[in-house]
């Protein structure tokens, strides 16, 4: 885990290609006194990493970001309100890399939607 303590993973399961985990982010993170006080926002990059580090465990695989795209955020995860997430990661295995079709949510609103390959290290 890149930021120690960032989330918790409290389910992770599998069905065929599509993998559906559940976390909670720690809304007492360092990250959160910079950004931002008093209205802390969970920063995209960290939901980047999350996506990488979850496929990397569904996968079994130390993995890097290659390329991505349509990236959409699409409403802002707050952990006070909102910290626990459903990701949704359909991964895709090519000859040395996977592609991630990822759908993240809190309740029943769409925060993010992404779509990366990550490459085997």
């Amino acid at each position: 885990m890149l930021l120690k303590d960032f989330y918790k993973t409290s389910t992770l399961e599998t069905v065929d290609n599509v993998s559906t985990a559940t976390i909670t982010i720690n809304k007492n993170h360092e990250i959160f006194k910079g950004h931002f006080p008093g209205n802390p926002v969970t920063p995209g990059v960290c939901m980047m990493q999350i996506i990488k580090e979850l496929t990397e465990d569904i996968v079994n695989k130390e993995l890097f970001m290659e390329s991505s795209g349509n990236i959409k955020f699409m409403a802002i995860i707050n952990p006070e309100k909102n910290p626990d997430l459903v990701l949704t990661l359909d991964i895709t295995k090519t000859e040395d890399s996977y592609k991630v079709k990822n759908v993240t949510k809190f309740e029943d609103t769409v925060a993010l939607k992404l779509t990366a390959n990550f490459k085997v290290k």
